[in-house]
C-alpha cells in the first residue's frame, strides 16, 4: 500500500470515528426507546433470588441486568403474539438502521477512494494498541445496547444473548470487509479480533453469571499543548473540536476494565455499588507508529521522535450505577447502559516505571 504516515493516521482515526458514533447511536436510540416502553409495560411483582435463578419456561421481559440479582423484577410472562411482534420491530430496527448507517458510511467516506480486490494488512503495532482496545470496547458497547434491545422482545435467554451479544462483532466485520476492498487500507485480523474479544467478552459473562460483573467502560481527557507544532499536528491529525478529538485523539483516551466486587463476593459487607478498575491508556503518539509526518510527496513536515511514547496503568475505584435502586424501568436501563462511561476518581498510575498518585483520572 502506497500511503504516507499522515495519510494513514487520519484514516485510521476515520474509522475508529466510524465505529464509536455507531455505539453511541445504538445507546441514544436504546435509552430513548426503554423510557417509551417503560410506561406501558405489565405491572412488575417482586421474586426471590432463588426464584430468579431457576430455568424459565415462559418468556420475560427482565430491565435488570441480572438474573442472580436478589431485587430482580419478574413480570407477566409475554404471549406468543406480543414476543412476535416485539421480534418484527427489534428486527427490522436493526436491518433499517444498520443498512442505512452503512450506505451512509460508504456514500460519505469509501466511495471517495480507490477500491481494490480484498486484501488484509498488519496494524497490530499501531498506537501501542490503543485502537485495538477501542475496536473491542466498540463492539462491547453495541453488543450489550442489542441485547437489551433483544431482551424486550421476550425471546428465549440465550437467543437474546447469542443474537444480541454477538451484533457488535457482525456490525464491525461488515465495516472490516469494506477495509479490506479498498486499496488505502485492507482488512486487518488485529481489528477482527479486537471485535470478536469485546462482543465474547459480554456473552461469556451473560451465559456464566447472568450478568455483567466485569464492565469495560471508557473515559476521556482533552489533551492541550503549549508547543506550537504539537498543536498544529494534533489538530491535522484528530482534528480541532471536542468532539473530534474525543473520537480519534488515543492520547485523550483511557479504557478500563471495572469489576463489581460485591458480586465477587456475595456475603461480603462491601456496597453493592462499589467496584474496583484497572486501565490503561497512552501519551506522546502523533503518528500510527513514529512521530514523524510526511506529505503526499513523502517528503518529512513534522518530525519529533524527541517526545516518548509510553503506556499508562491504573487501578481507581468505580461506581456501578446498575446498584442504583429505582422502581422505574427506563431509568434502571439507562443506568445499566450508562454505566459503560468511567467516573473520574483516584487514581494509582503505573507509567515510565514510576508509580504516581492521581487527584482525578479520566
Amino acid at each position: 500500500m502506497n500511503q504516507t504516515p499522515d495519510h494513514k493516521s487520519i484514516s485510521l482515526a476515520s474509522q475508529i470515528t466510524s465505529r464509536l458514533s455507531c455505539s453511541f447511536s445504538a445507546m441514544v436510540f436504546l435509552l430513548s426507546f426503554c423510557f417509551q416502553i417503560g410506561a406501558t409495560s405489565v405491572e412488575a411483582q417482586d421474586s426471590s433470588a432463588k426464584a430468579s435463578l431457576l430455568p424459565q419456561k415462559n418468556y420475560y421481559f427482565r430491565t435488570g441486568d441480572s438474573i442472580a440479582d436478589s431485587n430482580k423484577i419478574k413480570e407477566k410472562p409475554l404471549s406468543k403474539k406480543q414476543i412476535d411482534h416485539r421480534v418484527k420491530i427489534i428486527a427490522a430496527t436493526n436491518i433499517i438502521g444498520y443498512s442505512g448507517a452503512m450506505v451512509g458510511l460508504y456514500s460519505a467516506w469509501y466511495k471517495n477512494y480507490p477500491q481494490s480486490n480484498f486484501h488484509a494488512f498488519n496494524d497490530i503495532s499501531e498506537w501501542k494498541g490503543i485502537d485495538k482496545i477501542g475496536h473491542a470496547y466498540s463492539a462491547y458497547a453495541e453488543s450489550k445496547a442489542s441485547m437489551e434491545l433483544w431482551r424486550w422482545t421476550g425471546i428465549d435467554r440465550k437467543k437474546r444473548i447469542w443474537l444480541g451479544g454477538m451484533s457488535g462483532a457482525f456490525y464491525q466485520t461488515v465495516i472490516e470487509t469494506l477495509d479490506g476492498f479498498s486499496s488505502e487500507w485492507g482488512w486487518s485480523w488485529g481489528d477482527f479480533a479486537a471485535n470478536i474479544v469485546g462482543s465474547g467478552m459480554l456473552v461469556s459473562q451473560e451465559l456464566a453469571w447472568g450478568e455483567q460483573r466485569i464492565q469495560f467502560k471508557f473515559s476521556f481527557h482533552h489533551k492541550t499543548y503549549s508547543d506550537p507544532a504539537l498543536i498544529q499536528r494534533s489538530n491535522k491529525i484528530f482534528g480541532s473540536s471536542t468532539a473530534e478529538r474525543f473520537l480519534k485523539d488515543y492520547n485523550g483516551q483511557t479504557y478500563w476494565l471495572s469489576a463489581n466486587i460485591k458480586s465477587f463476593f456475595p456475603e461480603s459487607k462491601i456496597p453493592e455499588w462499589l467496584m474496583l478498575s484497572v486501565g490503561t491508556g497512552a501519551e506522546g503518539m502523533f503518528g500510527a507508529n513514529e512521530n514523524i509526518g510526511k506529505d503526499a510527496n513523502g517528503n518529512i513536515i513534522f518530525n519529533r521522535t524527541d517526545i516518548k511514547r509510553y503506556r499508562q496503568w491504573y487501578l481507581a475505584p468505580d461506581i456501578d450505577l446498575t446498584k442504583i435502586k429505582t422502581n422505574r424501568k427506563g431509568i434502571k436501563v439507562a443506568l445499566n447502559i450508562l454505566n459503560i462511561v468511567k467516573f473520574p476518581m483516584p487514581s494509582l498510575e503505573y507509567s515510565n516505571g514510576r508509580f504516581k498518585l492521581n487527584a482525578f483520572t479520566f
